[in-house]
């Protein structure tokens, strides 16, 4: 059985190949992971946020697929500067893959993914000040669910391949 390559934009195959704010960040003031290994998709997001709560800098390391490091690294540019308020509220997994000129729609989880790192960056933030701002939602959003989703079927998976080769 051949495999036939996804149809990627000249866009992602540049930033794959290309990836801006790669890289852990040492001094940085959160930091979050989203995906899970067992399924070849992860995310660490690493924001640097001022005292003014806007956002610094940001990086990021990904394992995983040329959509999610595509993902991931648009990512850290489009949040560059914005508020934490402005970054909840402007960056979807919709937007983010208009930014990066589309995405193959069995991709599009990956810009998902990326979203909800994000959102869990932020609201680990808030998590460790021990209070949160009114337009932060208590229940987690679409793609910080769909991010603990992806890992709850990893471990599923995980543990019956395991049972699999024990027997």
């Amino acid at each position: 059985m051949s495999r036939v390559p996804l149809p990627y934009n000249p866009k992602i195959l540049d930033l794959f190949r290309n990836p801006k704010n790669l890289g852990p960040m040492e001094d940085a003031t959160v930091t979050a992971v989203a995906g899970n290994p067992a399924c070849g998709d992860m995310i660490t997001f690493y924001l640097k946020i001022s005292e003014q709560e806007i956002v610094e800098r940001a990086s990021f390391e990904s394992y995983g697929c040329a959509a999610n490091i595509a993902t991931s690294s648009i990512v850290t540019e489009m949040i560059k500067g914005l508020s934490l308020e402005a970054t909840w509220k402007d960056i979807t997994w919709k937007r983010v893959t208009e930014e990066v000129g589309g995405l193959p729609s069995v991709k599009f989880h990956c810009g998902v993914l990326a979203v909800g790192a994000l959102k869990r960056a932020i609201r680990k933030y808030y998590e460790q000040k021990g209070s949160a701002p009114s337009w932060l939602p208590q229940d987690l959003t679409f793609e910080e669910k769909q991010a603990l989703e992806e890992e709850e079927l990893a471990k599923t998976l995980s543990k019956r391949l395991k049972s699999e080769a024990e027997k």
